[in-house]
């Protein structure tokens, strides 16, 4: 059968796409993906502030190599995860769909290709603090590399 889709042959740049700046966002869904070398969540956050971004979706990958892992745990940390399953090596995907925090974001593009990174993650408690002083590069503007300060506690 033959559909047809307007706009489907005309090259799109997805710049628009792409999300830059500092958000506080829920989790949405999370889905883990196992592949041989590099298996991964992914995850879908909703974006609850700024609030013209409220009606936008934000994805991203968190990888679960050995390389990886101390991305996984600051993200799950700071989003407020089960402690309990944290300190038994769990993650349930189901427990991370609500979980609220504040992450940046950023776009690299790699041969010719663009993807969004998950740059930083803070708890959502700190999201006033973090919006007031950032507030310029929220917008969707490319921030600054200081606008959130990353910690490793």
């Amino acid at each position: 059968m033959k559909r047809h889709i307007p706009g489907l042959n005309t090259e799109s740049t997805n710049a628009d796409d792409f999300l830059e700046g500092m958000f506080l966002v829920c989790v949405d869904h999370a889905n883990y993906r196992w592949h041989p070398q590099k298996p991964c969540f992914l995850i879908r956050f909703a974006v609850i502030e700024p609030e013209e971004f409220r009606s936008r979706r934000i994805s991203g990958r968190l990888y679960c190599t050995p390389k990886a892992l101390w991305r996984l745990n600051w993200f799950l940390r700071d989003f407020g995860y089960d402690t309990d399953l944290l300190g038994r090596d769990e993650v349930d995907e189901k427990a991370l769909v609500g979980l609220k925090g504040v992450i940046r974001t950023s776009r690299k593009t790699l041969a010719g290709r663009s993807f969004l990174n998950l740059d930083g993650f803070a708890p959502s408690t700190e999201w006033e603090s973090l919006s007031q002083d950032h507030d310029k590069g929220i917008r969707g503007e490319k921030g600054n590399s200081d606008d959130l300060q990353l910690h490793t506690d």
